[in-house]
């Protein structure tokens, strides 16, 4: 055999390298850790593990590749490397590759799951607004909510007054989820702020009509943006499990 490998024979008492990694600093009598390293440089080669014989010819060549590439191109990259880099003709039939499966940032699928576990609630807020009313010393809220893609909105018209828009926001979004549940329906019994722990939370309570059955829900939503927007995720945490088993497919 002629090329690299042979033309460094091993050194006195120790034996070639046939199978098992390369350590930095070993002994590396046939240069195969200089082709493995030539080979990993490729693109789309992940590792690569060159394998040869006591005599130091190589008997077969393992290679890790990303998803996508055409073996066949790849296998002919490969022996054009040996052949110009290291004067090495290798058969294409010593030649094996793996392909892994696509590898995806983490936060990549961190955010895929997260959204799939969100797209299986039941209701998805939407938006909120609260402007003036028709008359003085009063407001409009507007909320919107989504079901399986589908959006609602819905308005509530209350007094100018704290306690007045968080009821006002929680009926606005207890509308919207009444519009969405077609085969079943919901009703506001009463919204409220409240003091545990140090915050203010928004405590909603909601009936739940379906069928036969007939179940108060409660929800409650830490105040943090404003106490109208915790009175609609309030309703949601009443709603939400309620909802989810009767939504439509």
């Amino acid at each position: 055999m002629t090329g690299p490998f042979a033309a460094r024979p091993p050194e006195p008492g120790i034996p070639p390298r046939t199978s098992g990694p390369s350590f930095e600093g070993a002994p590396d009598p046939w240069g195969v850790r200089r082709a493995e390293n030539l080979l990993t440089s490729l693109e789309g080669v992940l590792s690569a593990r060159v394998v040869t014989t006591p005599l130091g010819e190589v008997s077969e060549v393992h290679v890790l590749a990303q998803a996508g590439l055409q073996p066949k191109q790849l296998v002919r990259n490969i022996e054009s490397a040996l052949l110009a880099q290291l004067g090495l003709k290798v058969d294409h039939r010593k030649i094996s590759i793996a392909q892994t499966a696509e590898v995806r940032p983490i936060e990549v699928v961190e955010h895929g799951v997260v959204r799939e576990r969100a797209m299986r609630r039941a209701a998805l807020f939407e938006a909120l607004h609260v402007g003036p009313g028709r008359r003085p010393h009063r407001v409009i809220i507007t909320v919107s909510l989504s079901l399986l893609g589908r959006v609602e909105t819905a308005e509530e018209e209350s007094s100018d007054t704290p306690r007045s828009k968080v009821e006002g926001a929680a009926r606005a979004a207890v509308s919207v989820m009444d519009k969405l549940l077609s085969d079943d329906s919901v009703a506001l019994e009463g919204a409220k702020i409240i003091d545990a722990f140090d915050r203010e939370f928004v405590m909603v309570a909601v009936q739940g009509l379906g069928g036969r059955e007939s179940l108060l829900l409660i929800g409650t939503a830490e105040i943090k943006e404003s106490a109208e927007r915790a009175a609609v995720f309030a309703t949601l945490d009443a709603t939400n499990r309620w909802a989810e088993a009767r939504r439509p497919s």
